[in-house]
């Protein structure tokens, strides 16, 4: 299935003026979405032995520090976690094994959701959604609930950022993170069927909502793509495509990638203005 330019040039002009009502919706959504992912990652810092962090020092940290995530390489969000938690009070190990845990966790909370993206579809795997995804969350379980198969799968996205998992890491936390993370990921899919709804697209809601995930991962697990740019996009047009055709699916994603970045990076570049550099972020562990 390819994305040619008679594909494009078939697109709707009505496509491109989406409606401003739905669009804040999905821009408000998505925005929420990030503040609990932040929220997340203070609260893995609190299970990891760090402080307490108030919810606006966790936000402004956080958020700061996904701008590294548009630099080649996956060590750079985390790397700048470690060194603006210091600024909030939170040692650099456990700032940066909260944010290594986070990611091995919340990869496996996107691809539960995005198994979503094989039901409701044509295709042959359409009939084998719920089986396969069923499996996947039994195993899961069973990785969760064994301590040292636990420590040994989280342990390997620490290795690849060349860090020792701290002591603290165990499963007593595993599934309580895992429900929080599938939980932010049906926030961020939610914020996309709305982003979808805004152009007047349709579909079914669990594969269009699981679609956002799923290509995310996939985008994610090519390291040569800051913030997998070009392969989420690529990943969206396949999984969207059943229900709105190739070229409208092409602009769709394209656009999708200007929604979350823009969300994204706009509050954060606000957040870094309002942080200067000797002082970091207002908030205290204190606060």
């Amino acid at each position: 299935m390819g994305l040619s330019l008679d594909a494009l040039s078939d697109v709707d002009a009505a496509f491109r003026v989406p409606s401003v009502a739905l669009m804040a919706v999905s821009c408000g959504i998505l925005l929420a979405g990030y503040g609990i992912s932040a929220a997340l990652w203070g609260r893995m810092v609190l299970d990891l032995g760090g402080p307490a962090l108030p919810l606006g020092a966790a936000v402004r940290v956080y958020m700061v520090a996904n701008l590294g995530r548009y630099v080649p390489g996956k060590v750079w969000q985390i790397a700048g976690l470690a060194m603006l938690g210091r600024q909030v009070g939170v040692p650099p190990p456990v700032a940066a094994g909260a944010a290594v845990a986070g990611q091995g966790i919340s990869l496996v909370a996107a691809t539960l959701v995005g198994f979503g993206t094989l039901f409701g579809g044509s295709g042959p795997l359409a009939g084998w959604g719920g089986w396969v995804g069923g499996a996947l969350a039994a195993a899961l379980v069973l990785v969760l609930a064994a301590p040292k198969v636990f420590r040994a799968f989280v342990g390997a996205f620490f290795r690849l950022a060349r860090r020792e998992p701290p002591e603290e890491l165990s499963g007593v936390h595993a599934f309580r993170w895992l429900v929080a993370f599938v939980l932010n990921w049906v926030v961020y899919g939610l914020a996309f069927q709305f982003f979808v709804a805004s152009f007047g697209f349709g579909g079914p809601v669990l594969p269009v909502v699981a679609a956002f995930p799923a290509a995310y991962v996939l985008g994610y697990l090519m390291i040569f793509a800051p913030a997998g740019i070009g392969v989420r996009e690529g990943f969206l047009v396949i999984f969207l495509a059943p229900y709105m055709g190739v070229g409208e699916a092409g602009v769709l994603a394209a656009l999708a990638r200007v929604w979350t970045t823009a969300v994204e990076v706009v509050p954060a570049a606000v957040l870094w203005i309002r942080t200067p550099g000797g002082r970091g972020p207002e908030e205290s562990p204190g606060a």
